[in-house]
């Protein structure tokens, strides 16, 4: 049985992991949602003004109050770089699927793992969440070594599961993770 407590404040090593704020906009939109390289491989198009970045964030803040709304943005020493939220889920089989993206200046760095790994042990510890999928585009081999990585395990391709916005069928890469297993293996890492 799922404990929804929806989007709580995370801390890591390295990183403030936070609801959006009003005024979050402006580094949303220059870090990361106005760059074509970022939302390359994901299903919505780069932003073509802040006014819809300030639209979506508005949206998001005033989800906040919902205990079954799981969404963050991403922070390194204060700025907002990236984001990451539960994108589905669902309350009988008790799982849930995330999506994520970061700035491309901050690519490469192990933030994203480190984002990823924090809101897992989140989900499945406070919330009680059985499962954790991820998916990604076959092409984007970057987004399943991140997954690897917070130890998700590659669990096959689905072949032509979406149809991108560029409007071709493209592949997708599923990843999985079970609780007990995962907080398991975390264990044994960090001892």
């Amino acid at each position: 049985m799922l404990t929804h407590q929806g989007t709580a404040v995370l801390h890591t090593k390295n990183l403030l992991l936070r609801p959006y704020l009003k005024g979050d906009e402006q580094a949303m939109y220059q870090n990361w949602a106005a760059d074509e390289e970022v939302s390359r491989y994901l299903t919505w198009a780069p932003h073509e003004s802040l006014e819809s970045t300030r639209q979506i964030v508005s949206e998001w803040a005033s989800c906040y109050g919902s205990d079954t709304f799981y969404h963050w943005g991403i922070t390194l020493d204060g700025l907002l770089i990236g984001d990451i939220a539960v994108v589905n889920w669902n309350e009988a089989s008790e799982w849930a699927e995330i999506g994520y993206c970061l700035g491309r200046p901050w690519w490469g760095q192990g933030i994203m793992t480190e984002a990823l790994q924090s809101v897992m042990r989140y989900l499945f510890e406070s919330v009680g969440f059985h499962r954790i999928s991820l998916r990604h585009l076959a092409q984007n081999t970057a987004s399943g070594r991140v997954m690897q990585k917070a130890g998700l395990q590659y669990e096959g391709t689905m072949r032509d599961a979406i149809k991108h916005r560029d409007g071709r069928f493209a592949d997708l890469c599923l990843y999985g993770a079970l609780n007990g297993e995962w907080q398991a293996a975390q264990r044994r890492t960090t001892t």
